[in-house]
This record gives structure tokens, C-alpha cells and sequence, in this order.
């Protein structure tokens, strides 16, 4: 046996508990008085993870770790308390365990020396036990995998954890065994979630995995959770060790939900005079929304807060369409209720597209340009009109050249 008893805590020679390594129910009642006073229930832990409910009849004062011998399906267990005083009938209710069952088993003692030795000589067979019993499944054909073995303190009885795809049938496979081990048998099959906190390891994170640190029971996740956290739908980045879904995806989801709920629905357009836009992506942290003109796409994307949002969608329910989605763009007014006087000036959208067309004209030239252009236009004008004048019936000849004219034939 590699662990003592010490003041009501087990200890492992090598200075680190590997017993006690899942994290138990937190004693939020043991700063009241009259709290850890002997209650009729204690909770007891084995391995892995079972625990168990047991009456304390005797009224034996027990503390967290002792160590204690109680009843069992044949024979007796030798377990860890890990809860006692009020906050045990609390951990019932919550795990549907009805105190006026009548069924529960009682605790026997604290675990002398000889319930000791047997509980080690119990723990040295389980390995062995495990090795010989996959090589018996195996030959029977069976589609199963055994992850795990656990023998009663007193080696009466023994619990097989396999693993199985699909529903097995294993009524061979306990006749064999009970006349192999020749003890009790008890099948039990667990998920992946429980095979791989058994194996243990490290997470994508740089920890040990929950499931094999402090977890002891495991929720179902579903991929809405990481939707709602707008986490990538890769199976690869998605799945753990166990080939599952990551537990870890279940711990923020409810403030991913609760911040969500005060942003608009991802459902609802935006409509302006000029397209027609869709939800395109949310930031919760930084509390953004960007929308698109399309669907797919981030096309004319613009990125709003919720309450530029929420005016919008209001204004399109009053069957008003904003000019655009960019801030400070208001509305354009009905032609109907524009009433300009005389004497006020327009203050209208137009008023301002006009005055920009107006600056936006080409300027003239100024007047000593225009005659400058004027006089070299009517200077190209009466030379072209002098040469046309004077030009002879033959082509000038280039110079240093003659040209010789043929004689005109009668």
C-alpha cells in the first residue's frame, strides 16, 4: 500500500495525492458553526469517479480523507470520505437520490490495518486482471474494448469498465471471466469522455485535461455551443482527445448567450434607399456588427453599434429608409412635407448636391488668354489661306535637286 492515513488525509509517499485528484463538492458550510457535526449521510469516493451514499449508523467522527470501510454486494469496500455534515443531504437532491429510500449501506469502521491489506493486495490484481480479460474478449469476437478493472476491497467481486460503438453481448464473456478470476462480475460501460480523463494528458491549452483533473461528471456539448461563440466548425479544432466535442466549449457559452441577447437578431435586414443589407458578422467584445449587401460576401460592408442598429431597424419599421448606414446619415424627407418660402434658403439633401454641381463648373479663361488663343488661331488661319494662294501648279522641287519636265506631246 503506497498511501498512509495522516490526520484524516491520505498521502502518497511520493508527495502528490493521485487518489484525491478530481475536485471535490466545495464545503461552502465549513466556516458555520454546527456545520461538520456527524450527519446520517457521508459521501465516500472510490476510484475514478463512483462515489456513493452511506449511513453513518455508529455515529463514527469522520473527517475528509479517512479512510473507511463500508458495506457492499457481497462482502465489503474500503473508500475516501469526501463530503460530510449538511452540505450531503444538499448534494442528494441535486444528484435525485431520495433520503427516505431506505436502501442506503452503512459504514462499518475506519479501515484498520487488515482492511488495508487486503484493499492493496485487491489494487495489484487489477492490472494483470485487465491484460487477461481484452485477450478473452478478444477471442470470443466481441467488439469491445476493457478500459479499466476495479476490485472490491475484500476481492469478492470485481467491475470491468469496457467501451463499446454499438450494444454488445457479453453473457459469454461473464461466464468466462467469473471462471477465470473466480470472483463477482459486473460490467459496466463508459464513453470516451471517461476513457480519456482515465488515460489523462494535456489540452489544446497547455493544462492537464479537465476530465482528468477535476471534472467528475460530464455534460452533453452540443455544436451550438461553439456556434454561439462563433468558434470555426472544424471537426479537427472542434473534437478533444475522446473524439468528442470539447467539454471546455460549455463553460462561457452562457455569456456569449447573455451578450447576445443584447444584440439584434442576426434574421433581420437593414433597408436603405440604396441596398438592401445582411447580417454578416458580430463582435461580442468589442460589441460591433458588420452588415452587407451580401449574403456571402463582405460586399459595401459596414460596421455598426447596436444602437445604430436598433434605430435602423425602428426607422424600417415605421417604413422609413435611412439614406445609408454610415453615421449621421439622416433619413431624406418625403417631398410632400418640404416647405421652403421664399426668403429661407434651402436646406434640403438637393440643396446641397446643387451648390456642389454649381462650384463643381468649369471656369473661363481669363480674357488676355482667350485673345492670345484667338490671335495664334487667325495667325494659322490667314498662313494656311497665303499658301493656298501662292502655291504653283507644280510642287516645289527640295533643294539641290532638278527636276526635268516632260515635253508635252501635241
Amino acid at each position: 500500500m503506497d498511501f498512509i492515513q495522516n490526520n484524516g488525509a491520505c498521502l502518497c509517499k511520493k508527495g502528490y495525492c493521485r487518489h484525491n485528484n478530481k475536485l471535490h463538492t466545495y464545503d461552502w458550510l465549513s466556516d458555520i458553526p454546527d456545520a461538520e457535526q456527524a450527519a446520517d449521510f457521508v459521501e465516500v469516493q472510490f476510484k475514478n469517479t463512483r462515489k456513493g451514499y452511506y449511513v453513518n449508523e455508529a455515529k463514527i467522527p469522520l473527517k475528509k480523507g479517512d479512510i473507511v470501510a463500508v458495506e457492499a454486494t457481497p462482502g465489503h469496500d474500503v473508500g475516501t470520505v469526501s463530503l460530510i455534515g449538511k452540505l450531503v443531504p444538499l448534494q442528494m437532491r441535486k444528484n435525485n437520490i431520495r433520503r427516505n429510500n431506505g436502501n442506503f449501506k452503512r459504514i462499518y469502521r475506519i479501515a484498520q490495518q487488515a482492511d488495508l491489506d487486503k484493499y492493496a493486495e485487491a489494487k495489484a490484481r487489477e492490472h494483470e486482471t485487465m491484460i487477461r480479460s481484452r485477450r478473452i474478449a478478444s477471442d470470443l469476437g466481441l467488439a469491445m474494448k476493457i478500459g479499466d478493472v476495479e476490485y472490491q476491497g475484500d476481492c469478492n467481486k470485481a467491475i470491468f469498465y469496457y467501451i463499446a460503438d454499438e450494444r454488445v453481448d457479453f453473457r459469454q464473456l461473464i461466464k468466462v471471466l467469473a471462471e477465470t478470476f473466480r470472483v463477482r462480475i459486473e460490467m459496466k460501460q463508459i464513453g470516451s469522455r471517461q476513457e480519456a480523463g482515465r488515460i489523462g494528458g494535456i489540452g489544446p491549452c497547455g493544462r492537464e485535461l479537465c476530465c482528468s483533473s477535476w471534472m467528475t461528471s460530464f455534460v452533453s456539448v452540443a455544436t451550438d455551443a461553439a456556434r454561439f461563440q462563433d468558434i470555426s466548425m472544424n471537426p479537427q479544432k472542434l473534437a478533444g482527445q475522446c473524439a468528442k466535442l470539447k467539454c471546455c466549449y460549455n463553460y462561457e457559452v452562457d455569456a456569449y448567450v447573455e451578450a447576445q441577447k443584447q444584440m439584434p437578431s442576426r434574421k433581420i435586414q437593414l433597408e436603405t434607399e440604396e441596398h438592401t443589407y445582411y447580417h454578416f458578422k458580430t463582435d461580442l467584445f468589442k460589441k460591433e456588427i458588420t452588415y452587407s449587401t451580401d449574403k456571402v460576401m463582405a460586399i459595401n460592408s459596414v460596421t455598426l453599434s447596436p444602437a445604430q442598429a436598433f434605430e435602423v431597424i425602428a426607422l424600417n419599421r415605421k417604413g422609413v429608409k435611412p439614406k445609408s448606414l454610415v453615421a449621421g446619415a439622416a433619413p431624406k424627407t418625403p417631398p410632400q412635407q418640404q416647405q421652403n418660402t421664399p426668403d429661407m434658403p434651402d436646406n434640403s439633401a438637393s440643396h446641397f448636391d446643387t451648390a456642389g454641381k454649381k462650384k463643381g463648373k468649369r471656369t473661363k479663361k481669363p480674357k488676355d488668354q482667350r485673345a492670345f488663343g484667338q490671335n495664334r488661331q487667325d495667325k494659322a488661319d490667314s498662313e494656311t489661306a497665303s499658301t493656298r494662294r501662292r502655291r504653283p501648279n507644280n510642287p516645289p522641287s527640295p533643294k539641290g535637286k532638278r527636276t526635268t519636265h516632260a515635253k508635252k506631246k501635241d
